[in-house]
């Protein structure tokens, strides 16, 4: 998704397109006030760029069904023959391509949603471009619109915009080597996806980062049915106008006291308006996985497509908005890669879209060197290259480059999951949420309790962090990305929270794969949330790092909404107080629990106000839940329960 409230990409376009556009007033050559004295603007500015590096042009794209699309192509100058890197955006072409006004390529370039060493230095074309709808392009906006077919019964589509405008590209920018390279991160890692139905034969090579995969199992819209309340306000703002000029408002500095006071999400959406805009209410008629949702997952769209184009996944370990995609599109489409050359995978110790910013560290972790750095120079630049620029030699690229995190080392590996250089696939080993509140690989024993148990109370929802709970953004001293990295202590000493940890490590404990939460567990209402998360509890004291005492890290979390227990299209009351198992994997996770560390799970009922409260009393759709249906309900979770650790044996 990316661009998110509070966090607007810097605007600097106005003053440089118009000088280069041009800006003709209506009494031609100037303009003079009643009294006489004229004006001093003139009727059109000419620019001087001579001392520019670069020429930018301005053009509005044909489509097949006549919508014309507003692309900015940015050609170095004394380029002859070279390879177009193109981005096709929802969040303003314009802005994305005067980062600032200058007449240097990469200060206009150096910013979201720019690798810009990697189009600087390989002497490529830049071209950026509005999708329909949306800022300086023609046409209507659908968030993130289907295919052709059920979903969309008009002839035009992600799809076919992109093979008219590559098509278009290749014919009229005559500094072109005639090849094609498509990126981007986020809804802009979406749009390559497309991209790949049905390519154009120009289309060389795909790069989607964090892309925008499913919007229902992972992605950002749910998490396996908890629906992701924080990015109501990226809804209004992105469907409310084609230039994202209306805001939305809120009555508190606080998002938990904003969203607590509305109710539910349902409620809170009627309160702004929000019904106004069309993905809102598809939303709210959709809340389960049904048809609606399963024919636009990209995973499952692309594993029914030729594989035609070489693709890199780009993949943020904590990636707090898109954790779900690129890892699943990884899974689909590598059975089909039958020469090991066509599909690669790419994971980074990064937030969503740090890959293309310093990434030296995240939070409190310290990785010790740049590896966003390494990414873009080791791995990005020459897989471009290979398939982008005449004559440019085969790429040393391992099919998996995967980072592993507590060790920060990156690893070079054949494919993925797999912990060593010969591609053995872990072994999946069962660790125990015991007795006493002990975490294990060995099961439980005759004579020991059976569950514990906590009271989950939807008036006191547990925080997904430590208040005051800040809006979702990437600016104006907002951190919404590190929460993933957030310290756990502070949910870990709440009495609705189980707490089950490890003996100290002896020996590192190395997982690379998804985790699977196997939740043997009851409640006394009719549904329910489960959230588990794997932790790694740092030792008390960490020598030269003394805020890392005790730092309890998260490798992988997820929630669960209980009512999708039997069938994720078709929720179900859950039988009040009996034990049941809930299974569902969590995030992938390439990681070493090293010796003195301690490894923790812990489980909990809300993670608000991220996700919307589970009101614990079934209803048939919780976006209306009244205030009535929220009510406290006993929690047990059985010695029986386990998360399936990927394990690695070896280095």
């Amino acid at each position: 998704m990316r661009r998110t409230y509070g966090g607007r990409i810097a605007v600097f376009a106005a003053v440089l397109i118009s000088g280069l556009i041009g800006v003709q007033t209506s009494r031609g050559q100037s303009q003079s006030s009643p009294t006489g004295l004229p004006s001093e603007m003139p009727a059109r500015i000419e620019p001087v760029t001579s001392s520019f590096d670069y020429v930018r042009r301005v053009v509005m794209v044909p489509m097949r069904d006549g919508v014309r699309l507003h692309t900015v192509i940015l050609v170095p100058k004394g380029t002859k023959g070279a390879g177009i890197l193109l981005t096709r955006t929802p969040y303003d072409a314009d802005a994305q391509t005067n980062q600032a006004a200058s007449a240097h390529l990469g200060s206009t370039l150096s910013g979201y949603d720019n690798a810009t060493e990697v189009i600087v230095e390989g002497g490529y074309i830049r071209v950026v471009q509005d999708v329909r709808g949306k800022y300086g392009s023609e046409g209507d906006y659908v968030m993130t619109r289907p295919l052709h077919g059920p979903l969309n019964p008009t002839p035009v589509d992600h799809s076919t915009d992109t093979y008219d405008t590559i098509d278009w590209l290749v014919k009229n920018v005559p500094e072109s080597n005639g090849r094609v390279g498509i990126l981007g991160i986020s809804y802009d890692g979406f749009l390559p996806l497309m991209a790949l139905v049905n390519p154009h034969p120009a289309l060389k090579v795909a790069v989607p980062m964090n892309p925008m995969v499913d919007g229902w199992m992972g992605d950002d819209w749910f998490h396996n049915g908890a629906f992701r309340e924080q990015n109501m306000p990226y809804i209004y703002e992105q469907e409310a106008t084609r230039d994202n000029k209306v805001k939305w408002w809120t009555s508190h500095f606080d998002d938990y006291d904003e969203y607590m006071v509305a109710g539910s999400a349902g409620e809170l959406g009627r309160r702004h308006g929000l019904e106004q805009v069309g993905f809102w209410r598809k939303i709210l008629e959709h809340p389960s996985y049904d048809s609606w949702w399963q024919q636009q997952a990209m995973d499952k769209i692309l594993a029914a497509q030729p594989l035609k184009v070489p693709v890199m996944f780009v993949h943020s370990l904590w990636d707090q908005e898109d954790i779900y995609g690129a890892p699943a599109l990884y899974k689909a489409l590598k059975p089909k890669d039958s020469g090991n050359d066509k599909v690669f995978l790419v994971m980074g110790p990064w937030h969503h879209g740090q890959e293309i910013e310093d990434a030296s560290a995240l939070g409190a972790l310290k990785f010790g060197s740049d590896t966003g750095l390494y990414f873009r120079r080791e791995i990005l630049a020459p897989f471009l290259s290979q398939y982008l620029k005449d004559g440019a030699p085969k790429a040393d690229v391992a099919p998996v480059s995967a980072y592993e995190t507590g060790t920060n080392a990156w690893r070079r590996l054949k494919a993925w999951p797999s912990g060593c250089v010969s591609g053995c696939a872990p072994k999946t080993t069962p660790l125990y949420l015991g007795a006493g509140l002990k975490l294990g690989f060995a099961g439980p024993e005759n004579g020991d309790a059976s569950f514990d148990e906590y009271v989950s109370d939807p008036a006191k929802p547990v925080p997904f962090r430590a208040r005051p709970s800040q809006p979702v953004g990437y600016s104006n001293g907002l951190t919404w990305p590190l929460w993933l990295v957030d310290d756990q202590r502070e949910a870990s000493g709440r009495p609705d929270v189980l707490v089950f940890t490890s003996e100290v490590l002896t020996a590192p404990v190395k997982i690379s794969g998804q985790p699977v939460a196997n939740l043997t567990a009851s409640t006394s209402g009719t549904d329910s949330d489960w959230v588990v998360k794997v932790i790694d509890v740092y030792p008390d004291e960490v020598a030269g790092q003394p805020a890392m005492g005790g730092y309890q890290l998260m490798v992988s979390a997820d929630i669960f909404r209980g009512r999708y227990r039997e069938s994720l299209e078709t929720p179900k009351a859950i039988a009040a107080d009996k034990p049941l198992l809930y299974k569902f994997n969590l995030p992938t996770a390439n990681h070493v629990f090293l010796p003195g560390h301690r490894i923790m799970v812990q489980v909990q009922s809300s993670w608000f106000p991220l996700y919307d409260r589970n009101p614990q009393t079934f209803v048939p759709n919780i976006f209306w839940a009244k205030p009535e249906d929220y009510k406290k309900a006993t929690q047990r979770v059985y010695h029986t329960s386990f998360v399936e650790l990927p394990v690695v044996a070896g280095p």
